[in-house]
């Protein structure tokens, strides 16, 4: 086979530049418009469910494609004109021209379905949506920065849509407005750095007492960048940190002694502190009405002996505790563990006990804590869900579970074994609005045992 013959079907196959009319028929689990051309699906962004539109398209396969509105014709009543106006650009968000109680209904839909299609379950009562302000809600996010040569300019923000490049933007409309207010501020102080080139990323962290930013750089950075990056910070009232190695290898810039972050949740008269680099969500409104729910739907009294899975710095077991005999939190980082036991001691809390385990491994087995007994129990996994732990949950014969979900996938998949093999009954699930106008959907599920 000649060069040029193989350079040629290695090409990629030329997209139509015409715009295509169509109806939308429904809405996919990520919030995109899907229709139907050619006998083949077609997914469209920012498209809804009963419009019509005049689309592009991004990909095109035998079998699937995937579009752009480029023109709305016909509007659905949920849609509403975007607050950024980088929106459709930027990665950060994919649901801003969909008003926000259609957002909810999408994703409680997308919930009940995967309930129904994955786990064959069907809750016995659908609960209410958790909602919250949506805007200027987010308290932790990775920020990329990138000099851009052909603009002579740094910019600072979320990735664009399928794309490594940065979106360039003034304003960020859900981070916390410490940050989200500032970008520009952000990238000119950057700009002026002789690093500027050589900073990939800065996270940032909200708690209630300060708003820090983690300043991440790959080569030694001099004074004068240092010197910048401080007036920044008395400008506008930051606390930054500058990371050169591993993520827990902070060094406080300004101040030079800083204190650690924390959130307090008041209705249990517990403070959580936490650094920059921890889990913790990202939604201080919404975890505080996540956290009442869950202990409602347990039904704690003081007689109950509880297992908190998956339990990071304590966010669920620290107020568990106040309602209980005892509570046991399990967590598969010795680091969160340690500082999970350390919130409890600041809180003066004396019945939760914390232990470290990978909660995906056959070495669990051998721990003394999944040999005890539990009558009420707390699940708070991951994406990738509690498979791995459920066949133990059986022998404990819990009388109640309340499992909370970042995937409805895989709780739909665990819920299934719960209701279907391990003899429980699927009470109530509901979803959370913990990242609003993205598609993530945050949801709660409450099993009682037969």
């Amino acid at each position: 086979m000649s060069q040029s013959v193989s350079r040629k079907r290695r090409r990629k196959k030329r997209l139509p530049e015409e715009l295509v009319e169509v109806t939308i028929e429904s809405m996919s689990d990520e919030g995109r418009g899907i229709a139907h051309v050619d006998q083949r699906p077609v997914f469209i962004d920012q498209a809804l469910a009963g419009e019509r539109v005049r689309f592009k398209y991004t990909r095109l396969t035998s079998k699937i494609a995937e579009g752009r509105t480029e023109e709305v014709l016909d509007a659905s009543t949920d849609r509403v004109e975007p607050e950024c106006s980088a929106f459709g650009r930027c990665g950060g968000c994919s649901l801003q021209h969909v008003d926000s109680r259609a957002q909810i209904a999408l994703k409680q839909q997308t919930l009940l379905k995967h309930l129904k299609h994955i786990g064959d379950v069907v809750p016995e009562h659908v609960l209410e949506p958790i909602t919250g302000e949506v805007w200027g809600y987010r308290n932790k996010a990775r920020l990329g920065v990138r000099f851009v040569a052909k603009k002579d300019k740094v910019l600072v923000g979320f990735r664009e849509r399928g794309s490594s490049f940065i979106t360039e933007t003034e304003h960020c409309k859900i981070l916390h407005p410490d940050v989200g207010e500032i970008i520009t501020e952000l990238a000119d102080c950057i700009s002026q750095l002789e690093l500027k080139q050589r900073i990939p990323q800065i996270e940032v962290a909200a708690g209630e007492n300060q708003t820090v930013l983690v300043v991440r750089h790959l080569d030694a950075m001099p004074d004068s960048d240092r010197e910048k990056l401080v007036a920044l910070a008395k400008t506008h009232g930051l606390t930054i940190l500058l990371q050169a190695g591993s993520p827990d290898d902070l060094e406080p810039l300004w101040p030079q002694n800083c204190d650690p972050l924390y959130y307090v949740l008041e209705d249990f008269n517990i403070k959580i502190e936490f650094q920059p680099g921890d889990f913790t969500q990202v939604n201080n409104e919404i975890n505080r009405k996540m956290i009442n729910r869950a202990i409602e739907y347990l039904q704690l009294d003081a007689e109950d002996s509880v297992l908190d899975l998956f339990c990071g710095l304590g966010n669920f077991t620290l107020p568990i505790s106040r309602y209980c005999a005892n509570v046991t939190g399990v967590e598969g980082s010795l680091m969160m563990v340690n500082k999970a036991r350390a919130n409890a001691g600041l809180n003066n809390i004396s019945n939760a006990s914390f232990h470290y385990a990978d909660l995906y491994s056959d070495e669990v087995k051998d721990t003394q804590w999944v040999k005890q007994q539990y009558n009420k129990i707390l699940l708070d996994p991951p994406r990738s869900g509690a498979a791995g732990i459920l066949h133990y949950i059986k022998k404990m014969k819990a009388e109640r579970i309340v499992y909370v979900s970042c995937h409805p996938a895989t709780l739909a998949r665990d819920a299934g074994v719960l209701v279907n093999e391990l003899g429980y009954r699927l009470t109530h699930a509901g979803v959370m609005d913990m990242f609003p106008h993205t598609a993530h959907v945050e949801s709660m599920a409450v099993f009682e045992r037969n």
